[in-house]
């Protein structure tokens, strides 16, 4: 867990650096800057991206990870690289001819209820392809085990740039056109950025070489077109939904009901990111005692870090919405049970890492794809019913169900399970602190209350995971940080 712990905390550092960007831009510049239809604008636009992205990438990014460290020769292994550069292009070039002659068809049917939308579409798609390849060059980088720099660069960089050009709108130095066109250009730029880094750590040797196991490679690549594109769909197709429902403003309420809850799963991103690299090399090793190790630790580790933060959102969201503008209280329920669907993904530790990496993923697959298909219904039928309410209340339980399914078929096939006793002491120790927390205030501004309760709810639950000696790992830690202060 060494290279683990050391990446995963510059992982962490990053993202959280990215977050309190986002969530600056998110929950006041945003709100404050920009129109509630041009943000909900820029919330569907970037939904809409994310979705379309694993398509566009192909599987590559996945690929790249999976294969990578069964090539033992120096001409096999570019082989193999210079596919995956090019292999994007297969998917990428007939979608761009399939969209410039369908146009009107596709803005026709997506802007029926927001006209908006149909101004956006290429905006949506350039940013969709730029999302895949850096996703590519992402895990040229992963696989030479270097993730601290494209974590920071996919955690706070498009942030960064967002906020300069928030800035940039609210002092008339650009209109709200140039600033779409900017969030395309931010996007771009990271790519490139992204691709730079990652031919510094392995340039490329284009060698068009047939592989003995292209077969392999190019059925991998696209059955986990449908893994992406289930994970995808999961975490946007919520957002895509409702501007086909509601008027489009709303999505601007449901977007930082989102957000404020997608701060839980800031530690699983961040050591992900090495979690698949390590997962994919113990399943080629057939190190199955790693593999299992691996799960426990990172799950435990996970629960107890997002736990943490699971209470700190939930005992302090009431505080949070005095704070912004009074309609965007309407996504309080949001918060709370995409909260406790981020903390159960963050339970499960390397789960997907072993998943995506094996070779049972074509019936998680098909899987996925029942549960997408149920989500979808599921929203259908609870947007028109709730709103933004109905749509995290679909969210929720797809999501449920599909980790639940995963979770299952790790135990069934690898005999693992990420859970320990710990894991239940600690599952304990985060509903007492719901239980004593959340009807409790200090009675003062919000921000000192939310300070306040913060740093007690802390104090309390650092001591109690240390003091039981729940996680080796962060006992560890925390001993070490004692003895330097």
């Amino acid at each position: 867990m060494g290279v683990v712990a050391l990446q995963s905390l510059k992982n962490v550092i990053s993202t959280y650096l990215g977050f309190v960007i986002g969530a600056i831009n998110t929950l006041f510049l945003f709100t404050n800057f920009m129109s509630d239809a041009y943000y909900g604008m820029v919330g569907y636009m970037l939904s809409l991206a994310y979705v379309i992205m694993p398509v566009m990438a192909f599987g590559v990014h996945n690929t790249l990870v999976k294969f990578y460290s069964t090539f033992k020769t120096r001409v096999s292994l570019n082989s193999f690289l210079t596919l995956m550069l090019f292999l994007p292009l297969i998917i990428i070039l007939p979608l761009s001819a399939i969209g410039y002659f369908s146009y009107n068809s596709i803005a026709s049917f997506l802007s029926r209820e927001n006209s908006i939308i149909e101004n956006y579409l290429w905006h949506t798609f350039i940013i969709a392809v730029a999302l895949a390849y850096f996703e590519v060059f992402f895990a040229w980088a992963k696989v030479q085990m270097q993730t601290v720099f494209g974590n920071f660069m996919k955690e706070v960089f498009h942030r960064v740039g967002t906020m300069v050009l928030l800035f940039l709108l609210y002092f008339k130095v650009i209109d709200i056109e140039q600033f779409m066109q900017g969030i395309v250009l931010v996007y771009i730029i990271r790519m490139l950025i992204m691709k730079i880094y990652a031919f510094s750590l392995k340039w490329p040797v284009l060698i068009f070489k047939k592989l003995n196991n292209w077969q392999s490679i190019i059925k991998y690549s696209f059955l986990i077109i449908i893994a992406g594109s289930v994970a995808s769909v999961l975490l946007d197709v919520d957002k895509v939904m409702l501007g086909y429902y509601i008027p489009i403003g709303e999505i601007a309420y449901y977007n930082v009901a989102i957000y404020i809850a997608a701060v839980i799963a800031v530690p699983l991103r961040s050591m992900h990111q090495i979690l698949l690299p390590l997962s994919a090399k113990y399943i080629n090793e057939k190190d199955l005692k790693s593999l299992d190790d691996l799960s426990k630790r990172s799950s435990l580790t996970l629960f107890i870090v997002s736990g943490l933060i699971f209470l700190l959102i939930v005992l302090n969201i009431n505080q949070l919405y005095l704070i912004i503008e009074e309609q965007y209280s309407d996504g309080l329920f949001v918060v709370l049970i995409i909260s406790l669907a981020k903390l159960y993904d963050a339970l499960l530790g390397s789960n997907n890492a072993i998943l995506f990496n094996s070779d049972y993923y074509r019936i998680v697959l098909f899987l996925g794809v029942i549960l997408v298909v149920l989500m979808v219904i599921l929203n259908i039928i609870f947007i028109p019913l709730f709103g933004i309410n109905g749509a995290a209340f679909a969210t929720f339980l797809a999501m449920f169900l599909y980790n639940s399914i995963k979770l299952f078929f790790v135990y069934k096939k690898f005999r693992i399970l990420p859970f320990t006793a710990n894991t239940f002491k600690t599952g304990i120790v985060i509903v007492l602190g719901v239980g004593l927390f959340y009807f409790w205030d200090f009675p003062f501004y919000p921000i000192v209350n939310i300070t306040l309760k913060s740093a007690l709810v802390t104090v309390v639950y650092i001591y109690i995971i240390h003091k039981f000696k729940l996680s080796e790992n962060i006992s560890s830690l925390l001993d070490r940080f004692i003895k330097i202060n």
